[in-house]
């Protein structure tokens, strides 16, 4: 089996295996895909699966630093996601073909700083939605439905993708969510009685019929929902309202993990709700809560 082979089956296994999505497939390919025309070019042949066991540490370092230079050369953060893909790449080799290379690991990647989920505040969680409820530029059918796709967001703290693969069949929306969130792990979400209400609102409005298995949430010519529909509202409503850059629909969900955090719920129950694989993922959201402590004794304390 030639590198190529094992690269190929590789992707495979992330797609029909892990069932990772195909953004994470294609990210992942393109990673180790640059990586091997790197060593071939480097190399002057074709790699075999073998080789693959001697390639050396320098040889790794070299990559990255390559990465690192010309026009189009990676941040700190995208050239970590390019080693990990790498590494995931050796594992599947070690696990499958028996090609193990310990090299690999003696590789670090450059220091990241570890930015804190930036949610937004309750008041501007409120303020995005009415504005969207409101948007007379919209059929009522439109503004009910971004209405009702941001509520969710916040109300269970889905991303985007998970909001958007609900189906017809789903509704009306039980006092739970089965949801599958990346990685094909499977969460139960509650409801409240506000998404069900919003959402019960969209579609006593929606102009098309559509059969149980299609998309809930539908664009304005009837076809599935894209994310960058969302992504674009969210975008325009936080213009009017003078807000950040930062607010973005995935702030949303920081928000649905702070808010809960603030109200004294169990670190472990919103890492369930998330569906963080992590605690130590789910833990970040203690500093934003902290962060947010200390500015309000800053500015209500008379020596602040």
């Amino acid at each position: 089996m030639s590198a190529r082979q094992a690269y190929a089956a590789w992707l495979d296994h992330l797609t029909l295996e892990r069932r990772a999505s195909p953004r994470t497939v294609r990210a992942y390919g393109d990673n180790v895909l640059a990586y091997l025309n790197f060593l071939e070019a480097h190399r002057g042949e074709a790699l075999s699966l073998s080789a693959l066991a001697e390639i050396s540490a320098a040889d790794l370092r070299g990559y990255l630093a390559w990465r690192r230079q010309g026009e189009h050369a990676l941040a700190p953060r995208s050239l970590s996601q390019a080693l990990s893909s790498i590494r995931a790449f050796h594992r599947y080799l070690d696990q499958r073909h028996g090609v193990a290379n310990a090299a690999v690991d003696l590789v670090r990647g450059p220091r990241l700083k570890i930015g804190l989920p930036r949610p937004v505040s309750e008041d501007q969680a409120r303020d995005l939605i009415t504005q969207a409820a409101e948007d007379t530029e919209r059929d009522p059918w439109e503004t009910a439905r971004d209405e009702a796709v941001l509520t969710l967001l916040w109300g269970c703290g889905l991303r985007i993708s998970e909001a958007l693969s609900l189906r017809m069949s789903d509704a009306p929306l039980a006092a739970t969510l089965r949801i599958t969130g990346k990685g094909g792990k499977t969460r139960i979400v509650p409801v409240l009685d506000a998404v069900r209400d919003a959402i019960e609102a969209y579609l006593d409005e929606l102009p098309f019929n559509l059969a149980p298995d299609e998309a809930l949430f539908r664009a304005k010519r009837g076809g599935p929902l894209s994310p960058r529909h969302v992504q674009g509202l969210v975008q325009t409503l936080r213009g009017r309202l003078g807000l950040s850059d930062r607010v973005t629909p995935h702030a949303f969900r920081h928000a649905f993990a702070t808010h809960l955090l603030g109200a004294g719920a169990d670190l472990r129950a919103i890492q369930d709700l998330l569906g963080h694989a992590s605690l130590s993922t789910t833990q970040r959201y203690t500093q934003v809560d902290a962060a947010g402590l200390l500015a309000a004794y800053q500015a209500a304390h008379p020596k602040g």
